[in-house]
């Protein structure tokens, strides 16, 4: 559920200028173009199967590339299922931000006025850490992935794949070790603050965290094929197979069952390409927060650990906004044994790309390149 860290390279699609139907037709090809070429790009990378969406007006381009299912040869899907990992971090925000909105609670409220006594030890102190430390990665708590088993091996996948996690017991992984640096001095991306976001969520909706993303976005958006999964193992139909690469070299493993309790509202949902657009489009058009939220959701510090691979980037409060050579866009990627997410979107919501990877491999510099190319990407097709 790491957010990705590929760098971005920048770029610019030159487009003769033109207008009306004309100009609308230009940008579509050119959309297609790119994605295609990024698609077959991935691929030959060795991404096993990769769909792309740029959705701008009401004419979205797609493209995919690669097999569904490496024993089949079955080609990618079209607009199919796959997980979005770390991306639900920005669902999870824009539900506090809109309890917020609604004078619930405030950014500014501590963790353990939520939940007393649940951050604490091994120099944890719930008391000492806001709700905008938790939704921005600024409050220095371990991130439980880190130390989570069933993430490092074949072995461990095999055996663990099916197994139910509750969100205190994975709170309480974070707990067995110490705070990266004390709340509020400095920057680190952890999964534990959005565990502790959907905790908040629950205690004060009353409502299960499904319920709530149901009631609150995927419903009033009219996304009726994102949802939280809970215990279920299984994506719908149609999806592509995701393959997880555990070590350099080593061989492709199907990682397409797995119950995604170990992610809960750092990273659980399901979605497909044009389900997620819509999410962007929404979001950044201002259809989900009131302006006052979007301002919070937008402040920004420099995501100070993913520099070295992403200069520049900054996070706001579950939400990325990455330099580019037209001025930067919006964005949340996403990692899930087998499956990438990369993504971006406008400032105002007038566009936003989706590429799904379903394939995860080891090697840095393989798996680097393969962030760099998506990465590419996003950015020629927005700018």
């Amino acid at each position: 559920m790491r957010a990705l860290v590929g760098a971005v390279l920048s770029a610019v699609l030159v487009v003769t200028p033109a207008s009306g139907a004309a100009a609308g037709a230009a940008s579509g090809a050119g959309d297609r173009r790119a994605l295609q070429d990024a698609a077959d790009d991935l691929r030959d990378l060795g991404v096993t199967g990769v769909q792309a969406l740029s959705s701008e007006g009401r004419h979205p381009s797609a493209a995919r590339s690669g097999v569904a299912d490496i024993r089949t040869g079955a080609p990618v899907p079209d607009d199919g299922y796959f997980r979005m990992g770390s991306n639900t971090k920005t669902f999870a925000a824009v539900v506090v931000l809109q309890l917020v909105a609604e004078r619930r609670l405030s950014l500014e409220d501590t963790v353990d006025r939520w939940l007393p006594g649940v951050v604490s030890g091994n120099g944890h102190d719930g008391r000492r850490i806001t709700v905008r430390q938790l939704l921005q990665h600024t409050s220095g708590i371990f991130n439980y992935t880190n130390d989570l088993p069933g993430l490092n091996s074949a072995e461990e996948y095999e055996r663990l794949r099916f197994v139910h996690r509750d969100p205190a017991a994975l709170v309480a992984i974070a707990m067995r070790h110490g705070p990266a640096f004390a709340p509020g001095t400095s920057w680190d991306y952890s999964n534990t603050n959005y565990i502790l976001a959907g905790m908040i969520i629950e205690r004060i909706t009353g409502k299960r965290w499904a319920t709530v993303v149901r009631e609150r976005i995927t419903g009033p958006l009219g996304m009726t094929r994102t949802y939280s999964p809970g215990d279920v193992p299984t994506l719908p139909r149609p999806h592509a197979k995701g393959y997880q690469q555990f070590e350099p070299g080593g061989p492709l493993v199907d990682t397409t069952l797995l119950n995604m309790s170990m992610g809960w509202a750092a990273g659980d949902l399901v979605t497909t390409p044009t389900d997620l657009a819509r999410f962007w489009r929404a979001l950044q058009s201002g259809r989900l927060l009131a302006p006052a939220q979007m301002a919070q959701m937008h402040r920004t510090v420099p995501a100070v650990t993913f520099q070295d691979l992403w200069p520049g980037a900054r996070y706001g409060l579950g939400i990325m906004w990455t330099p580019s050579s037209c001025g930067g866009y919006w964005s949340h990627g996403g990692d899930v044994p087998g499956t990438s997410t990369v993504n971006g979107a406008t400032g105002d919501g007038s566009h936003a790309v989706v590429l799904a990877l379903t394939t995860r491999l080891a090697g840095e510099e393989e798996a680097l390149a393969v962030y760099r190319r998506a990465d590419r990407a996003v950015a020629e097709v927005l700018c």
